[in-house]
């Protein structure tokens, strides 16, 4: 089951690619690959893109929440390592939990005024944080889901092999 069937084969190879980035510790070059996607294909696109990544974070958190054990927790840290609030976390950080939390949740349309608020009016540094953190989260629950023998989608798993 793949959700992204319906995705412009660019869209999936630029998020693969930063994610094989990111994967292999290059952060810089991963969020240097989707700004330069951005910049040459445009924010509709982009928010596509970074949606993408949010959906997939979300399937695998549902996968997660109904095949495995453990529960799914979500925690947002400062800068010294300290669990936090949402609120009180960075403004990128802010937008990244309440973008997958409407995903999560069904509201796609919600996840995507997220994304498209951000676009429009953060800075770049606070839109590369935006974006890292998705890249992040989809390493991470694409590793949590492998372990527990739970599906990740294709485009994910070659990307991170």
């Amino acid at each position: 089951m793949d959700p992204n069937s319906e995705q412009p084969q660019g869209i999936i190879a630029a998020a693969s690619q930063a994610l094989a980035s990111m994967h292999a510790g290059e952060d810089t070059a991963a969020v240097e690959r989707m700004t330069a996607f951005a910049e040459d294909r445009g924010r509709e696109e982009a928010t596509d893109l970074m949606l993408m990544l949010f959906r997939e974070c979300s399937a695998m958190v549902a996968t997660l929440g109904s095949g495995g054990t453990a529960p799914v927790k979500m925690q947002v840290y400062d800068d010294d390592g300290k669990e936090v609030p949402i609120d009180e976390a960075d403004p990128p950080v802010r937008t990244a939990v309440r973008t997958l939390l409407a995903e999560v949740h069904g509201d796609t349309e919600a996840a995507k005024d997220q994304i498209e608020i951000a676009l429009a009016n953060a800075a770049p540094a606070e839109m590369a944080m935006v974006m890292m953190q998705a890249l992040r989260w989809t390493i991470k629950l694409a590793a949590e889901c492998t372990s527990r023998d739970l599906p990740v989608a294709g485009w994910i798993t070659e990307a991170l092999s």
